[in-house]
């Protein structure tokens, strides 16, 4: 109950609540250090997230079958636990089971082409075989295709809205199949209907719950390259199917391969990738923040900054400036709605 007042209070994202968590060390300091932090960050009359509104979504959740999964619970994902941004509470409904299994992610375009559907579904049916699950974002094309094929073996599918709303309509039938034969995950509240920012963030738990990200096809511009860039950054393995360079569907794979992602031609390309890599499995040391700093570094933060998006790290070599201050200086500037934090953990004016 703690723990989800403390991520549902405003201007509270996942970055900021394991800085609170770290900083004060445990959620009932955090959330009882809130309302002063907020207040020195020069926000009038915050409130945390009550009582009853916490037990309200707790109720809605429970009432549709789901299971509410916190980052301090042992059936959470080790994998999605590491992130620095990883989800605080996760909604599930399911096999819970799949939560511990070795994963693999398989994204790719909407509209599909026919080859890639077939792609799609020989990975899956490959990869069950040889004991990965299949994760995905149970979107229009490749990730009906992948769910679909990896349903008798185990998949989970991310879903960006509420634990009780399908998205899209269209998939309804496939989204009471997961449920009952494998596992549906999201971080957002029950009923919530999901908008264009939530699937950047519900993208980071795909890559992050998985051991690779596979891209079975993808235009230059779109969100399955997203979910390679985090992987990228969460020290995942990236692969690509390659395509043709006249299918627009296929360029944004190719761009990877050129990158240096694995190409995938098979299943066994993707298990022998994995075979022969290590994924590093240590925790991330989690910054102290000390007392917040007067309002000059903020302004020269504010400055640094702009609609382009900015890692946390560059901005403080930018800054010349202690590490430690620039941390406590955002999550001021991050409680004042004045900065906004990105998927990546990336920094922007708000």
């Amino acid at each position: 109950m703690l723990l989800l007042r403390l991520i549902r209070s405003r201007r509270v994202g996942p970055t900021t609540f394991h800085r609170l968590l770290a900083e004060h060390g445990s959620v009932e300091a955090a959330l009882e250090a809130l309302p002063e932090i907020a207040r020195e960050a020069g926000v009038k009359g915050y409130r945390v997230f009550s009582v009853e509104a916490a037990q309200t979504e707790l109720a809605r959740g429970r009432e549709f079958g789901a299971t509410p999964i916190s980052v301090l619970d042992p059936r959470y994902p080790e994998l999605l636990r590491e992130l620095p941004d990883a989800p605080p509470m996760l909604w599930a409904k399911g096999d819970l089971d799949l939560l511990h299994k070795p994963k693999v992610s398989l994204v790719g375009a909407r509209n599909a082409s026919s080859l890639g559907t077939r792609m799609a579904r020989r990975l899956a049916d490959g990869l069950a075989e040889a004991g990965f699950v299949t994760v995905s974002g149970l979107a229009r094309g490749i990730d009906t295709v992948a769910h679909m094929a990896a349903l008798p073996h185990g998949t989970v599918a991310v879903i960006a809205g509420g634990i009780d709303i399908c998205y899209p309509a269209e998939n309804q039938t496939l989204f009471a199949d997961i449920q009952e034969r494998g596992l549906i995950l999201t971080e957002s509240p029950p009923g919530i209907t999901p908008q264009a920012r939530h699937f950047p963030a519900r993208n980071r738990i795909i890559s992050g719950l998985s051991r690779a990200v596979v891209v079975v096809e993808a235009a230059a511009r779109s969100g399955s390259l997203i979910t390679a860039r985090n992987a990228l950054d969460q020290g995942r393995e990236v692969l690509a199917v390659p395509g043709h360079p006249f299918d627009g569907r296929a360029s944004g794979c190719n761009i990877l391969i050129r990158d240096g992602a694995t190409l995938v031609r098979g299943p066994e390309d993707v298990v022998l990738a994995l075979e022969t890599t290590t994924l590093p499995l240590d925790q991330p040391e989690t910054p102290v923040l000390p007392t917040l700093p007067e309002g000059g570094l903020h302004q020269r933060i504010l400055k640094q900054l702009g609609p382009s998006p900015m890692a946390e790290d560059q901005l403080i070599r930018d800054l010349n400036h202690p590490a430690p201050a620039v941390s406590a200086a955002l999550l001021s500037l991050e409680l004042d709605g004045k900065i906004i934090r990105q998927a990546g953990g990336l920094l922007a004016i708000a």
